[in-house]
């Protein structure tokens, strides 16, 4: 694919590649050059709270609102 550098020193991703790497508004992208060669790839963000998803268990067995309604009183 090709893509033309503005006067302010700007490119445009085109949308299928933005498309088939997820990238979107706010997305962080790493720029290098290797030996004449421009290289882009997509930051991921680790999710801190990704690791423990699933990873919790409540007393008693308790769904999430049951136990929120008891330890709030």
């Amino acid at each position: 694919m090709k893509t033309t550098v503005s006067e302010k020193g700007q490119i445009a991703i085109p949308k299928s590649l933005r498309d088939r790497l997820g990238l979107r508004p706010g997305s962080i992208v790493d720029f290098e050059a290797s030996d004449g060669v421009l290289l882009g790839r997509k930051r991921v963000s680790e999710d801190l709270l990704l690791k423990w998803r699933g990873r919790g268990h409540l007393p008693q067995g308790l769904r999430v609102d049951e136990y929120l309604r008891k330890a709030r009183g």
